[in-house]
């Protein structure tokens, strides 16, 4: 890899979010930058704004102050941990998440220590066995290069339409946190119209965390409040949609009657999936976040010391998923639609992961992370549902 890949990659902030926090910035992965950067030249050329690779990478961290933590993710709440064999990353981001450690370790742990129990117990443990219990408990965990690189998956379903212009696209946002929410983002950017869809008794979690992250995501779209456990609106909503954003476990929206077979698809709808580890089989119900999906797929940073992997960047699975979403969408919908498209946290991080390693040491003067500029505020949770239904009772009429 060039100096030029390297020097942009300690401009761009990233360099600052790999390492040992006591330790030089390292630079193995200054590739992937490079291959984002043709990620999101390509997307701008699709939607006709521009998309900033190093901005969506690095930006997050740059809103919330982020910085390296070596084996602590930017975000701090996943940890890479050793097991007898190998390494893994787990994550204890949810309440739930914390709650179910006793129950991984089998005994009563203190909340103040549990980090120091979960690392003393996987020690004597394979990296498989502590993985399979964890996803027993639903607990997000991925294990260092399980997971190989994938395409995203595609499957005909209803009729294809000639595509237009974004202009006139309706999206249905119901995803939350990162790479669902930035694909509906650069479809926003690029003229569409997107509902973001919340449920009333459970909004997305960014709402609670850095708000101006979640003005960064979700700003310029629509704020629709849903009934999940009523869904016969949302299934309204659903039927007059072109394109659909998920990035929940499979079956949840299937359970309740919101699936892509349950609902009517309009001719051209693409109906997108976003998942930690795909679709099939027991992968369906692992739970994937940016970090430990990162892992899974290999995608980690080196300590010079040769001490073991850390982490690239902030939940690098995320930002990356979102713009390889957005060109899936894009590609779908001008094949005419009429699919739905499944992308996969954990593969796109291996593709990534796959590229060449960067050697050597720091080129260039290392910059913090930028943050992005915001065009708006995001509305509240719900604020916008009056004018949903006016898009809807529109769109049944015909008007669309």
């Amino acid at each position: 890899m060039s100096d030029e890949a390297a020097r942009d990659w300690s401009a761009s902030g990233l360099a600052a979010l790999t390492g040992m926090p006591a330790g030089p910035p390292d630079l193995s992965r200054a590739a992937v930058l490079t291959r984002a950067r043709a990620v999101a030249f390509e997307l701008s050329g699709q939607l006709g704004v521009d998309v900033d690779a190093a901005e969506l990478l690095a930006g997050r961290a740059a809103l919330a102050g982020l910085h390296r933590q070596g084996r602590v993710s930017a975000g701090g709440g996943t940890r890479l941990v050793a097991g007898r064999d190998g390494w893994f990353a787990l994550t204890l981001a949810r309440p739930d998440d914390v709650a179910a450690v006793p129950a991984l370790l089998e005994s009563d742990v203190p909340v103040d220590h549990l980090w120091p129990a979960i690392t003393e117990w996987s020690a004597r443990r394979l990296v498989a066995d502590v993985a399979e219990r964890a996803r027993l408990l639903g607990l997000p965990v991925g294990v260092l290069a399980e997971t190989a690189a994938a395409a995203p998956v595609i499957r005909r379903h209803g009729n294809r339409k000639p595509f237009q212009d974004y202009g006139r696209l309706l999206v249905v946002d119901l995803s939350s946190m990162w790479a669902g929410p930035l694909c509906g983002q650069l479809l926003a950017r690029a003229g569409a119209t997107v509902i973001k869809v919340e449920s009333v008794s459970r909004p997305d979690g960014t709402r609670q965390g850095e708000r101006r992250f979640f003005d960064w995501m979700n700003g310029g779209k629509l704020c629709y409040a849903a009934d999940f456990g009523s869904p016969d609106d949302l299934r309204q909503l659903l039927a007059v949609a072109d394109v659909v954003i998920e990035s929940s476990r499979p079956d949840a929206l299937v359970n309740r009657g919101l699936g892509p077979e349950d609902v009517t698809a309009r001719d051209g709808r693409v109906w997108l999936r976003v998942t930690g580890h795909g679709t099939d089989g027991a992968h369906a119900h692992w739970v994937g976040f940016g970090d430990d999906a990162a892992v899974s797929g290999g995608l980690v940073g080196s300590d010079p010391a040769g001490t073991g992997p850390v982490f690239c960047g902030d939940a690098i699975a995320d930002p990356l998923t979102g713009m390889h979403a957005a060109l899936a969408v894009v590609e779908s919908l001008q094949r005419g639609g009429g699919e739905i498209v499944e992308v996969a946290l954990a593969s796109v991080a291996a593709e990534y992961a796959a590229l060449p390693l960067t050697g050597g040491h720091c080129v260039a003067p290392v910059a913090a992370p930028a943050a992005p500029v915001l065009s708006s505020r995001a509305g509240e949770l719900g604020a916008d549902s009056a004018q949903v239904w006016d898009i809807v009772r529109e769109r049944t009429s015909g008007a669309c």
